[in-house]
């Protein structure tokens, strides 16, 4: 992504935020165990606005003087011998496009100045209790020199109410990056789907995205890979991936890469020995037609949750097919009956983060979707042994997730091509071996 969207983006927010001055912090560094830390992940607001991966480093944006400063690591050669490549101030400013930059020891310092005069105060209000006291403290130090003339900024609010909405627009750059992961994820379910035999274990299946990620420039998941066979299939978010994948039993993969910082998100769920029995096969159907059915309310014309109703309509009147539910369609979604089998939304927005921001409703009201936008759209089926549920019915878990993009002619599946009829999953699991 060249530094020009970078620079555009900021200056949209310094657009909206009139005469006051926003802080950004991007994302800490956590410990792992001892002197080891997890793989470090920048803050995605924070790279939304600015490009820059490193560790401590702080933006702030001067909306009045349009000046953007960067805060960041010092360059130092010598930590670089351990750590890697660092940009250090000045090359940050020339290469990211900022006013000034300066090293994060002058933090404490030059805040302090930067926000005297500001009408307002623009940060992450409340989303970590030590930020919040140091920016208090920053702001006290302003309110202090009030006998000298200086006044302090005398609202604060939360910048995330801006940078979220602006973020829930995807551009054409962001589009085409979402594309590549999606085509990526694709692939690496059609592997997953490939290699899976019975007697083999969620972990090696799991593996198999792993390999199949990384081999296409993706940098990571976009979140722990959900790989559960049989009964586990029907736990939300079962992440322990150990189980051995026996015959008979259903696989559900809800798996995604991130590239360049962009999220993909997609569930299959497949037969681990490749053919469907007839219960799988009636139940499958049942949450393809709902997805079906909540795809087709992807359009500028709809609300958020439309494309949600639409999938819980197919679904109540599956299950009362079934024998799972009784009485009427309306009579089952008013009752919450089907949330025995059906409990959770049938999607997110997608995008820097896999559930990513932007609000769902505006003035308690579903928001209408825009060209831009992008979700996924995911029903499913969770089945649990009971008395009153058809033993040939227990623990079929299925859920079938794609990313959508909603566009002025209606949507765009961006993750088409990993393959959910029944009839391609069946002949791709075929060709296993061949």
């Amino acid at each position: 992504m060249k530094i020009e969207h970078f620079i555009a983006r900021r200056a949209a927010l310094m657009a909206q935020i009139g005469d006051g001055v926003a802080i950004l912090r991007t994302a800490p560094e956590q410990v792992r165990n001892r002197d080891s830390h997890f793989p470090y992940r920048y803050d995605s607001s924070f790279y939304y606005l600015t490009g820059f991966t490193e560790p401590e480093a702080v933006l702030v944006l001067l909306a009045q003087s349009q000046r953007a400063i960067l805060f960041c690591r010092e360059k130092d050669i010598e930590r670089e011998i351990w750590d890697g490549f660092r940009f250090g101030p000045t090359a940050a400013a020339e290469q990211f496009g900022f006013d000034e930059a300066y090293p994060m020891s002058e933090l404490n310092e030059r805040l302090p100045k930067l926000m005297a005069n500001q009408a307002s105060l623009h940060y992450a209000l409340g989303a970590d209790t030590a930020w919040d006291t140091q920016v208090l403290s920053w702001l006290n130090q302003v309110r202090d020199l009030a006998r000298t003339g200086v006044h302090a900024p005398a609202q604060i609010r939360d910048v995330r109410a801006l940078v979220d909405e602006m973020r829930l627009f995807k551009d054409d750059v962001e589009l085409d990056l979402m594309r590549r992961a999606a085509t990526i994820s694709c692939g690496a379910h059609q592997r997953a789907m490939q290699m899976t035999q019975v007697g083999r274990y969620e972990y090696q299946v799991e593996a198999e995205l792993l390999h199949e990620f990384r081999r296409h420039s993706a940098q990571s998941p976009a979140y722990t890979s959900i790989v559960a066979g049989g009964a586990n299939a029907c736990v939300l978010h079962y992440v322990d991936n150990n189980a051995v994948l026996n015959d008979g039993d259903l696989l559900l993969i809800d798996a995604g890469c991130e590239l360049d910082g962009y999220a993909s998100d997609i569930t299959r769920t497949f037969p681990v020995n490749g053919k469907f029995s007839g219960a799988q096969r009636d139940i499958y159907a049942l949450v393809l037609a709902a997805q079906t059915a909540a795809i087709a309310e992807v359009n500028v014309s709809a609300h958020w949750n439309s494309a949600h109703d639409a999938a819980v309509r197919v679904l109540a009147q599956g299950f009362i097919d079934a024998g799972l539910c009784q009485g009427s369609v309306d009579g089952v979604i008013e009752s919450g009956d089907f949330r025995r089998f059906y409990m959770h939304r049938t999607g997110h927005w997608l995008g820097l983060d896999v559930h990513d921001v932007g609000d769902y409703k505006q003035a308690d009201v579903w928001r209408n979707l825009q060209a831009g936008m992008v979700l996924t759209v995911e029903p499913g089926c969770y089945i649990r042994p009971a008395d009153n549920v058809p033993e040939a019915f227990w623990n079929i878990g299925i859920r079938i997730e794609d990313d959508v993009l909603v566009t002025d002619n209606g949507a765009e599946i961006l993750t088409i091509a990993a393959p959910k009829t029944i009839d391609d999953i069946e002949e791709l699991m075929r060709q296993r071996g061949h």
